[in-house]
């Protein structure tokens, strides 16, 4: 008698009807969803269009370079600022914070220097003395003493009235602000005088420069950073070749002993947790009564140097007290689903089996992998020619704001023989920022969202193209009756093959789709980060509420999908009618879904989270110098957590790359499976195509007429 959880809801639809010449993906389709794939094909033309008419309009130097005054580039070759790679603001007084300097709306002249300013001086003091040597280097290019006045050089602003102690940060001279016992300081200085000789205070600085103390900082650290991967390249290489050389194995071992390799994984990560806690124990007793270490962290503060914390006793206390309760969770969860890890492992070693018939399938993501590296670097490039599209644009500077021209457009080259000068003294037509009035100048912003959108489309498309080429190659596994012989010959070849070819519609379609709410997010995430200062708290949570709504609709779209792609590659239909069957086959069988499905990803994760965790417990004791063998052929690191950091993260990628193809054939599998249970019966005529081992989980059996089992 049949269990109840074995019946089919009617709710969902009715289960299959048999057809009796069905042997596996089907081979006579046709195509589907043709409209979606012209659409498709012509925002593909719109999008090399788009990148075309951005190469025409954009130059690339508006971005590496900085811009004077003039709108020449500084530090560009075979120009006059070849060797002036620095941008200097003449009176930074005027600079109202690091956001306008950066943009280069600094309502002051700007000139490219060689150098940034090393001391205090005003054009006053260094006036016909022997400082004018070096204060003439920061003057406008030609500018000779004695041709007028120090008050109509101030005024026409010829020379700055003043340099203050900088150093180039972002190719742009800042004040070398120093924060000494709470105190702001300039190379020392909490005094300066200004271009009329007045005596000023640093303070006065802080809001043209606010901020640049903890930009600076990162600076270094970024420099160190750079100098560490720099240093550490080749061990972070070796660290990533070791995990994929463990992943290929662990998937691999996979087919002769995958229960034993999924209990060892459960009992190696409470291994490893199990020695995490010692040695957080060990530590913690070791330090405990150590004269500094029963400082608390709060009260040390935040700190660039890591190892500051790994001498006090709290941070091993913690460290400890988290993984015990990391252990508790995974032991409850271990003992809770135990009788269930049993279908689990059956499905395992079914995909083990059916990747080690179908090797090619585990090399397939490198095609993903260049895909998606195209569609990045062309996304990228566009981006930047958009960003640095258009023309110069030049702005009235006056002396005061009680001009009347003031910010309006000017150019350079008829600006002396206008009435400005004469209306307002001293005014000038400086160049201001890159931009235009013509249409294309306008809808820039436009143009940079349909970027965004072609790019997500695409993305989301390649990721669907290898979903569906990898399922319909595992789909043949398992629809041979008798494997491996019936397995088709290039199973991925003619699985990629028909995806292309008849199914790309589809799979644009299910693209665009989650496209469309990628680009929402987006925009969402974008509108609270620009509004968060002003937004009152029931903007706030709508905001929360709307961002929350839009995560959890992308991750059920992923999974309808994912398992409508398999439809697709299985049986051919539309993307809606897949998503249609995939949906309501599963919902029939949602027990099976909610406990195989999800122990499944829950042990793949295990997995995952083995090796990255091996090879990260590798790197630590390499880098931190912990291995006698091997000690000299450690790099010296400013920071030992950067390359840890980055191979831990990179171990993780790369199990992760491997065993989604893994993933994608168990949830293949699995879908069959289902299928399987409900248009067969075991009879002579309806045999199942599951395995031995499957069917014998479920009682299933198949029946020849000699009531044998013939597999």
């Amino acid at each position: 008698m049949a269990r109840k959880t074995d019946i089919p809801s009617s709710n969902y639809g009715e289960p299959r009807k048999f057809d009796p010449n069905f042997r596996g993906p089907v081979h006579n389709r046709s195509c589907t969803d043709v409209v979606c794939c012209v659409i498709f094909i012509i925002v593909i033309l719109g999008y090399i269009a788009l990148g075309t008419v951005a190469w025409i309009h954009g130059d690339p130097r508006k971005v590496v370079y900085p811009t004077d005054s003039h709108g020449q580039f500084c530090g560009h070759q075979n120009t006059p600022n070849a060797h002036k790679a620095i941008l200097f603001y003449f009176n930074m007084l005027k600079c109202a914070n690091p956001a306008v300097l950066i943009n280069l709306q600094c309502p002051t002249t700007q000139l490219c220097v060689s150098k940034c300013p090393d001391r205090f001086s005003t054009l006053l003091d260094a006036w016909n003395t022997k400082n004018w040597e070096y204060y003439r280097q920061f003057c406008k290019p030609g500018f000779e003493i004695g041709s007028k006045s120090a008050t109509e050089v101030i005024r026409d602003e010829d020379c700055p009235s003043m340099i203050v102690p900088s150093r180039p940060f972002l190719q742009r001279c800042f004040p070398d602000f120093i924060t000494r016992n709470g105190i702001l300081t300039v190379a020392n200085q909490t005094l300066f005088k200004d271009g009329n000789n007045n005596e000023r205070s640093v303070s006065d600085l802080k809001e043209a420069a606010k901020g640049l103390a903890s930009l600076l900082n990162a600076r270094e650290i970024g420099m160190k950073i750079f100098e560490d991967y720099a240093n550490s390249w080749d061990w972070i290489l070796i660290g990533l070749v070791i995990t994929m050389v463990v992943s290929l194995l662990f998937i691999l071992l996979l087919r002769f002993t995958a229960s034993v390799l999924l209990w060892l994984t459960v009992f190696g990560v409470f291994g490893a947790l199990n020695y995490g806690i010692w040695h957080c124990y060990w530590e913690y007793d070791t330090l405990t009564g150590k004269p500094g270490a029963d400082v608390a962290i709060s009260d040390i503060g935040l700190h660039t140097d890591f190892s500051i914390y790994l001498q006090l006793s709290q941070t091993w206390l913690i460290f400890m007290i988290s993984l015990s309760v990391i252990e508790v969770i995974l032991f409850i969860m271990v003992i809770f689903l135990r009788m269930r890890l049993r279908i689990a492992i059956a499905l395992l070693e079914e995909g083990s089996k059916a990747i080690s018939h179908i090797m090619t399938t585990l090399f397939y993501p490198i095609i993903t992998f260049f895909l998606l590296a195209i569609c990045i670097a062309y996304w990228a490039v566009t981006a930047v020619f958009l960003a640095s599209s258009g023309n110069a644009v030049y702005k009235v500077t006056p002396t005061d704001d009680a001009c009347m021209y003031a910010n309006l457009t000017c150019r350079p080259k008829t600006f002396s023989q206008t009435n400005i000068t004469k209306v307002c003294p001293g005014a000038q037509c400086l160049f201001a920022f890159y931009g235009g009035e013509s249409v294309y100048h306008r809808y820039i912003l436009v143009l940079h969202l349909c970027n965004l959108f072609a790019f997500l489309w695409l993305v989301n498309f390649t990721i669907a193209l290898g979903q569906c080429t990898l399922a319909g190659a595992f789909a043949s596994y398992y629809w041979a009756l008798k494997k491996p012989d019936d397995i088709p010959a290039c199973p991925l070849y003619s699985s990629f093959s028909r995806a292309i070819r008849y199914h790309t519609g589809s799979l644009a379609f299910g693209s665009l789709i989650l496209a469309m709410v990628q680009l929402a997010r987006i925009v969402l995430e974008y509108l609270d980060h620009k509004l968060r200062g002003s937004q009152n708290a029931c903007a706030r949570f709508l905001f929360c509420c709307l961002r929350c709504c839009f995560y959890c609709l992308e991750r059920f779209i992923k999974f309808i999908n994912r398992n409508a792609y398999i439809m697709i590659a299985i049986y051919g239909k539309s993307f809606c009618t897949s998503s249609r069957d995939s949906f309501c086959l599963l919902m029939r069988n949602i027990l099976r879904v909610a406990v195989l499905d999800k122990v499944t990803d829950f042990l793949l994760f295990l997995g995952k989270l083995l090796i990255s965790g091996s090879v990260g417990v590798l790197a630590f004791f390499f880098f931190t110098r912990k291995i006698p063998v091997i000690q000299e052929e450690v790099p010296s690191l400013n920071y030992f957590w950067v390359p840890l950091l980055t191979v831990i993260f990179g171990s993780y990628m790369i199990a992760h790359g491997f065993f989604n193809v893994y993933a994608m054939c168990v949830d293949t599998l699995f879908l069959c499976f289902l299928w399987d249970l409900e248009v067969n019966d075991g009879s002579p005529e309806r045999p199942f195509y599951m395995k031995r081992c499957l069917r014998k989980l479920l009682s299933k059996t198949n029946v020849q007429k000699t009531r044998r089992e013939h597999r």
